[in-house]
């Protein structure tokens, strides 16, 4: 049965082989393969970062070093952070800048009116989209070879899942503002790579969406996700999570500590969060918790 502990050494494996001291240098047929390399978006920080020859990366976004959004926090100290500033990229000189299509419009457009090169990845929302990106992302570096091996790990990662699945359960993304996920969101396919069923798709949420306490509470998922992070200070985001009736719901379910970072971003650290699910199905099946319906 896929453990969570394999897949933690995956993704420990999968982190090492972009930075062991004998990761392969960039082929010697790939001339043309950029060697300063600037990232701003959060997905592509981290897609870099496992795919990069040693030195061909420079820098990363801030969010990479935030544990809370990264799963990469840790190796992005090897980079210079930014803030996806035009000048102050520009000033890194760049030959390639990676960005994501939903951020620092404006910066990009003036870095390309400078003639640098910008390439935008959209967000995913599928492991074949996971897959695509992975794949793009070794082009651009001139790194396919390693792309390629960590897509086979990954597709690897999904047969075992599948294999170890739990059907017939239901899983309720619930974060601060009672907000959830639903179709078409990256959460969603790790929920089914799990062999799990998403609560918000049921409920005919689209992306992310609100999810009332109330039906939350008379949904009766088997599994709630309960790692959002919390404030120093109260907050009136996060007031759901202290409500009696959201306590009820997880007396009743079974949790599942999610880190936000496992599942933000596409990557090999999707199998973790996908992995922990499946522990919290196979708990719930134990305890019984998914028959109290």
């Amino acid at each position: 049965m896929w453990k969570l502990i394999r897949s933690r050494r995956l993704l420990l494996g999968l982190v090492g082989l972009a930075f062991m001291s004998l990761a392969p240098t960039l082929p010697a047929g790939a001339a043309k393969a950029p060697a300063r390399v600037v990232s701003m978006n959060l997905c592509t920080d981290q897609l870099a970062m496992l795919l990069a020859a040693p030195g061909q990366l420079f820098s990363v976004s801030h969010l990479a070093a935030d544990p809370g959004s990264s799963a990469l926090a840790g190796e992005a100290a090897r980079y210079r952070l930014n803030i996806g500033l035009a000048e102050e990229v520009f000033l890194m000189k760049p030959d390639l800048v990676l960005d994501g299509t939903f951020s620092t419009s404006p910066t990009a457009s003036m870095l390309q009116r400078l003639g640098i090169r910008v390439e935008k990845f959209a967000p995913e929302a599928s492991f074949d989209d996971v897959a695509e990106n992975i794949l793009r992302m070794g082009r651009l570096l001139g790194q396919e070879e390693r792309a390629q091996e960590m897509v086979a790990t990954l597709e690897k990662g999904l047969d075992d899942l599948a294999s170890s699945a739990v059907p017939g359960l239901t899983v309720a993304t619930y974060a601060s503002n009672s907000y959830t996920t639903g179709k078409g969101s990256l959460s969603e396919a790790v929920i089914e790579a799990a062999g799990l069923t998403n609560l918000g798709s049921k409920l005919g949420i689209r992306g992310a969406g609100r999810l009332p306490l109330e039906i939350l509470v008379l949904s009766l998922p088997d599994i709630v996700t309960n790692d959002t992070p919390t404030y120093e200070a109260p907050a009136l985001a996060q007031e759901n999570f202290v409500h009696p009736a959201y306590r009820a719901v997880l007396e009743r379910a079974q949790t599942a500590p999610v880190p936000a970072s496992n599942w933000i971003c596409g990557g090999p650290f999707n199998l973790v969060a996908a992995a922990i699910l499946q522990n919290a199905a196979k708990a719930a099946v134990q305890s019984g918790k998914h028959r109290e319906k």
